[in-house]
């Protein structure tokens, strides 16, 4: 099954049910920004700006310009829409295994991004299929987001599954649902249902830190 593919209509759907000026985790932004991202980001060559470089400011200030005209209802939902048809022809995020690959975990944290910003929220209940490539996903990932941990981490799924994400001395165990792990390694901490156990100062020193995105 396509993940990537299914993953970018649920975050097409949370942008919609949301609304243009509804708040997101993403410092900043409403919906609208986060939509605007996401089409500048497959469509665009100022997407080359996303994380730092020359472009950065023009990329800054298309993404507030675009965010701009999608105020409406009517001009956000065609942005919107923009998005869940796909890259452009010469995107190569065209090709499934690219897509899979740069997108999955991105589309998932984004739709928490757009569900979580507001007071009441839920977890969603993930599919055992699509939970396994999400979870499959972040242990690739899991040393570079990790990489300047203070201690190690050892992942720790419900189910008992354990995954050592970094190497330390001092190790804490990080436990919740595959999304939560998802979430609290790239960098949503504080609205990730997670528990963390081990030494105190291990646990004090891991708290005080924001994995790197």
């Amino acid at each position: 099954m396509d993940f990537a593919l299914s993953s970018r209509d649920a975050l097409a759907e949370a942008l919609l049910a949301a609304g243009p000026s509804a708040p997101t985790l993403c410092e900043g932004w409403e919906a609208r920004h986060l939509a605007a991202h996401l089409v500048l980001r497959e469509h665009s060559v100022w997407a080359a700006g996303i994380v730092g470089g020359p472009l950065r400011a023009g990329m800054e200030r298309r993404l507030a310009s675009m965010a701009d005209a999608a105020s409406s209802p009517a001009d956000f939902a065609a942005l919107v829409a923009t998005f869940r048809a796909g890259p452009g022809k010469l995107s190569p995020l065209r090709a499934a295994k690219v897509d899979a690959a740069a997108n999955l975990l991105e589309y998932f944290v984004h739709t928490e991004d757009v569900r979580r910003a507001r007071e009441q929220w839920a977890p969603r209940a993930l599919e055992g299929a699509y939970a396994a490539a999400l979870w499959g996903q972040l242990l690739q990932r899991s040393a570079v987001l990790l990489r300047k941990a203070p201690v190690g981490v050892i992942l720790v799924r419900p189910d008992g599954v354990r995954a050592r994400a970094r190497r330390g001395a001092d190790s804490v165990a990080v436990t919740g649902g595959i999304g939560e792990l998802v979430l609290y390694l790239h960098g949503r901490g504080e609205h990730a249902l997670v528990t963390f156990e081990g030494a105190p100062e291990a646990v004090a020193a891991l708290r005080g830190f924001r994995p790197t995105v």
